[in-house]
């Protein structure tokens, strides 16, 4: 009897606590079931109580607004764009041709001067002298040649009656011949110092722009000075010499040996403002192999001296005019799956996709080579949102390059959703 009381007492004994583990185990599994259950509930009521999102221009959506442009006809030109220095024709350093001092200076800085203005002077004192000199031993040589010359003239005429000898004569002939080269020696002279007493007085070489002087008055100056006196720039005409890479070459070539003169226009730095009108002239006579390209000159007038030396401009050489082509707005350009398309405004206030082929660009119009005719309206703006039968509502029409009629009525009001006014500028109010 004792060993079973023993056992009985040895064996676990089970708590209230113990007995309860499971039964709030089970409690909290159910109760965040029920808690899933109630979120996913909410969700599923939120996307179904929430309008269904239709893609932006759908045919069910509301109308975009957009702003259209009447399709033009005109010309476009073929434009090569490069950028270019701008080089004077003729820049001359003057210089002194002889030695002196300098007596006076004849210009002021930054003055225009034409061709033929005195400069600047030299000292001529010592030149005249020497001028004065040489005219003295011409004179005295011609007076020793026409006392030879009587008597070549004496010893001719008693030669013929046997009364000198004749070696005598043949001296006489040599001695004239002596005092002639001895003339013309003498003239020489004398015209080499006249033409140094016209080197004191410097002259400009041609019409242009004098730059600051490199030398004051009372200096000695002579011809080796490496600076000169000072530098005379030619600013009209004046020339940009620009590259354009080699591949432009053969029209540019064919179109100047077909006696066509090509447009160059000067712009600013930022291409917006222009400075000058000109015309191709030429180009260079070989490619630069290490860039592909060939060098141009273009020649401006520049009468209002926009164009100053070694400045840097853009240039735009017109090759060439596509005439009385279709063109629009690059605005309007759209580029997707389709390829190159634009949206077509039609009668009904919807848009169509129309695919294009896209010919030259110059600035912001294009020409348009097949897809559209003057007169067919396109979307330029509010285009991003559109599809292909998507509803539309004019907002404004704004196109001052167009070359078709402006007033062109648009589509019929009762036709174009809801028989909306019209306004003068062929769009319709909200």
């Amino acid at each position: 009897m004792d060993q079973p009381i023993k056992n009985f007492q040895k064996s676990p004994s089970i708590g209230p606590a113990q007995a309860a583990k499971p039964r709030s185990g089970r409690r909290f599994v159910l109760t965040a079931i029920v808690i899933l259950l109630i979120v996913g509930g909410v969700v599923w009521w939120t996307k179904r109580a929430a309008p269904p999102q239709q893609a932006g221009g759908g045919r069910n959506s509301a109308p975009m607004s957009i702003v259209p442009e009447v399709v033009g006809k005109g010309d476009i030109g073929i434009n090569i764009n490069a950028l270019g220095t701008v080089t004077s024709l003729a820049t001359v350093t003057i210089r002194t041709q002889i030695s002196g001092y300098m007596q006076k200076i004849d210009f002021t800085e930054g003055n225009d001067v034409k061709k033929g203005d005195l400069l600047a002077e030299i000292d001529p004192r010592p030149y005249e002298a020497t001028l004065a000199q040489a005219r003295g031993q011409l004179a005295r040589d011609e007076a020793m040649l026409k006392g030879a010359q009587v008597d070549l003239t004496r010893y001719q005429g008693l030669a013929a009656q046997n009364a000198v000898p004749h070696q005598t004569l043949d001296t006489q002939v040599a001695l004239v011949a002596q005092d002639q080269g001895t003339v013309e020696a003498d003239k020489a002279s004398v015209k080499s110092a006249e033409v140094n007493l016209a080197y004191c007085r410097i002259v400009s070489p041609l019409d242009g722009r004098v730059g600051l002087r490199q030398v004051d008055q009372g200096n000695y100056v002579t011809p080796g000075d490496t600076n000169g006196i000072v530098v005379i720039t030619q600013l009209e005409p004046i020339s940009v010499l620009f590259t354009v890479p080699e591949d432009n070459l053969q029209a540019i070539s064919k179109r100047l040996q077909a006696g066509a003169v090509l447009p160059a226009t000067a712009l600013d730095r930022t291409g917006a403002t222009k400075l000058a009108d000109g015309s191709l002239q030429t180009f260079d006579s070989q490619i630069d192999p290490t860039t592909g390209t060939i060098k141009l000159r273009a020649q401006f007038p520049n009468t209002d001296r926009l164009l100053y030396p070694n400045q840097f401009v853009n240039i735009r050489l017109l090759l060439d005019t596509h005439k009385d082509v279709t063109t629009m707005s690059t605005a309007g350009i759209q580029r997707g799956a389709p390829g190159t398309f634009v949206y077509l405004v039609n009668a009904d206030s919807t848009v169509s996709v129309r695919p294009v082929k896209l010919g030259v660009t110059e600035g912001e119009h294009v020409e348009i080579l097949s897809g559209l005719v003057p007169g067919d309206r396109i979307v330029i703006d509010g285009a991003d949102k559109l599809r292909d039968g998507a509803k539309i509502v004019i907002r404004s029409e704004n196109n001052p390059a167009q070359t078709t009629n402006p007033a062109q009525a648009p589509a019929d009001p009762d036709k174009s959703g809801g028989g909306k006014k019209r306004r003068s500028d062929g769009g319709q109010k909200q």
